[in-house]
């Protein structure tokens, strides 16, 4: 006996959704938007500084910067090198809004950090805490990506994300344009903590799109530590490579 009606037309399976890689347009079972040879082709970050992730010839070492000056974060941690096509997909999320872009690089770094939780190579931190964004550049873009992203890594992670425990009270030139010496002395007090932030003893992950200099994330982390952070580390999407190089 047959309890079920005869049925020969295609049946919708929703664990083979069909999706479109957002980077060549190509048909992908992927729920993370992006093909197989895509992915692979990302301009993955291989050999690097154990500290600051800067690009490196060869693995295991710490770059002659980190060593001169160690910063206050203890590591940063960034898939890609800010290399096409990476480059291109980040400053569309932030430039033009494309925000499918940046979360489905939000989505890839939170399986790359979950894959280093898994294999003891980091620590889950306590909280994740967004770069925030002067209020000139947010009156401008209309939003935050570094807050975006780590919205997104909170909910791919299961980890909390405090959006408002960083301040950034005064405005700054914006860092592109500037070196080194030029970005630190423009970060000068550029921060704060919020009234009654809870700092002590705990380990924090600043979070970001691209890490250039590590001018802003190294006043972050000294803000943090300085108010009795046990540990900060940083997240972003890509680094870049020393200029010139």
């Amino acid at each position: 006996m047959h309890c079920q009606p005869d049925y020969k037309h295609k049946v919708y399976i929703w664990s083979k959704n069909i999706h479109n890689c957002l980077i060549c347009d190509e048909a992908t079972e992927s729920r993370d938007c992006v093909c197989n040879v895509c992915e692979i082709e990302l301009p993955w970050l291989m050999e690097q500084c154990n500290v600051c992730a800067l690009p490196l010839p060869m693995e295991g070492l710490v770059c002659g910067q980190c060593q001169k000056h160690p910063p206050a974060f203890k590591q940063v941690v960034a898939p890609w090198a800010y290399g096409f096509p990476v480059d291109t997909l980040i400053s569309r999320f932030k430039h033009q809004s494309r925000w499918p872009l940046g979360h489905m690089l939000a989505r890839l770094l939170g399986h790359h950090l979950q894959h280093r939780f898994d294999n003891a190579e980091l620590t889950r931190p306590d909280c994740l805490l967004p770069v925030p964004l002067a209020r000139n550049r947010l009156r401008e873009r209309g939003f935050n990506q570094a807050l975006m992203l780590a919205r997104w890594l909170s909910d791919a992670l299961d980890l909390a994300c405090d959006e408002h425990l960083l301040l950034r009270p005064h405005e700054t030139v914006a860092q592109q344009a500037l070196d080194a010496k030029a970005r630190k002395r423009n970060l000068f007090r550029a921060f704060a903590l919020a009234a009654g932030a809870q700092v002590q003893g705990r380990h924090f992950a600043l979070v970001d799109d691209v890490l250039t200099t590590g001018a802003t994330a190294d006043s972050l982390a000294q803000l943090l530590m300085d108010a009795g952070a046990r540990q900060v580390d940083v997240y972003c999407l890509a680094r870049t490579p020393r200029p010139g190089t």
